[in-house]
């Protein structure tokens, strides 16, 4: 069996997709009205929206009616007709970012038997970044009784041959065109495709190539088990997606493990040497802190760190409209946002505060604003480094990088079932 492979994908049909399609949930966490234009927008019409759980909204006290009334909507949309469900296949899309530029990947199933995102892993599918495991039993709570899922992942392949996606894109005005409309709050466009039989299995055996082990050899030159995916976007989604599955196979029979929909996690597939694709950092903002204070217990906790550039990371820092850097020598991390990360998570545990975790150094700056607040700027990381890194050093410290601006984010639009009996 392959790792990644053609599935039954649902696909929302007569209904206006501009109100269905929206960002994933773990986005502008820290901008509530974002998410209340977008509900002015959607009103009462079929949505996405209706079936994610915001992360802005997890430490509300309803989530437990949130998350009822999210799995009610799910049985309601299915028992309604609302999607069209594609037999075995693949959908290939094309996502317009806001710039015009376009990015192509492949939708279709990941084996979570393949996958660990345990601390030193060495399966096919791994995570990038450190995973937080407080971060899993909320998300378990939603998805585990959910009748479908409808992921965020972006799951990438190192293929600099370009030997899946790209001979798929050359000739998708031969396929089938499903869906093609403009996304919301000026966020660009979404099209998708269903490919040929012969594209599908053509892209089945060029990605299964990619996890042979003297494949993997010629490539890195180390003689280690192969990393044939990384999880670019969604790390903690698939793993919850995993930590449900262990659940429910416990419960199944041998053969029922081999079909159970649960199994198999929804993904969109991308090559990292897609021209579009740019890793942006994700930038941190400390809500409900002493910011100068936070700034001497830095430079006190690194003996290393100056205001003066001394060739060591980088951190830029703002709060109240002051701005400066600090430079960090001898830090513990390679990169600067692991540096960060280690001093940022024992100052909040020892004197109390929240860190958020933005996309855009404009938010970044305009949060920092807020009374005792502070925001760090981060540099970004080559995405050509990231395979190797995950391949030599394990999972990145958790959010290093952003596949792009939120308002590029991969958008939901395809569901998958995961629950017998719908």
């Amino acid at each position: 069996m392959s790792v990644f492979n053609k599935c039954d994908i649902l696909v929302p049909h007569n209904i206006d997709l501009k109100k269905w399609s929206v960002v994933a949930c773990d986005q502008y966490t820290s901008q509530a009205d974002y998410w209340e234009e977008l509900e002015k927008n959607i009103q009462d019409a079929p949505s996405a929206l209706k079936i994610i759980y915001p992360e802005i909204y997890l430490s509300m006290p309803d989530k437990q009616k949130r998350i009822e009334k999210i799995h009610s909507t799910m049985n309601d949309y299915l028992a309604k007709g609302l999607f069209k469900e594609l037999k075995d296949s693949f959908v290939l899309v094309d996502r317009t970012q806001r710039d015009g530029r376009v990015r192509t990947g492949l939708v279709g199933a990941v084996d979570l038997e393949e996958y660990d995102f345990s601390k030193g892993s060495t399966s096919l599918i791994r995570a990038t970044e450190g995973t937080v495991i407080e971060r899993i039993p909320p998300r378990v709570s939603i998805r585990l009784d959910a009748a479908l899922e409808m992921p965020h992942i972006l799951m990438l392949i190192d293929d600099p041959e370009e030997t899946v996606i790209e001979p798929m894109s050359a000739k998708k005005d031969e396929f089938e065109k499903i869906y093609d409309f403009d996304l919301q709050m000026d966020s660009g466009h979404l099209t998708g495709y269903i490919p040929t039989k012969d594209a599908q299995d053509k892209a089945v055996l060029a990605i299964d190539a990619l996890g042979e082990k003297d494949v993997f050899f010629k490539k890195y030159g180390v003689d280690a088990p192969p990393l044939q995916f990384a999880v670019g976007d969604g790390n903690h989604s698939l793993a919850t997606a995993k930590t449900c599955w262990e659940t429910i196979k416990e419960t199944l029979s041998e053969e029922e493990k081999n079909t159970h929909p649960a199994r198999f996690a929804l993904v969109e597939l991308m090559n990292v040497h897609d021209k579009t694709l740019e890793f942006e950092p994700i930038h941190r903002v400390v809500f409900d802190t002493a910011p100068e204070k936070m700034i001497e217990a830095m430079l006190d906790f690194y003996p290393g760190a100056s205001f003066e550039d001394n060739g060591g990371q980088k951190i830029t820092y703002c709060y109240s409209g002051k701005e400066g850097n600090i430079y960090i020598k001898d830090g513990p991390s390679k990169l600067a946002v692991g540096t960060l990360q280690i001093f940022l998570d024992k100052f909040v545990k020892e004197n109390g505060g929240e860190i958020d975790y933005i996309h855009g150094a404009d938010v970044t700056k305009t949060l920092s604003e807020k009374p005792g607040a502070i925001g760090f700027i981060l540099p970004s990381m080559e995405k050509s480094q990231l395979f190797e890194t995950v391949i030599h050093d394990g999972a990145l410290p958790r959010k290093t990088f952003s596949m792009g601006e939120a308002h590029d984010k991969k958008y939901y639009m395809e569901c998958k079932r995961i629950k017998m009996g719908f």
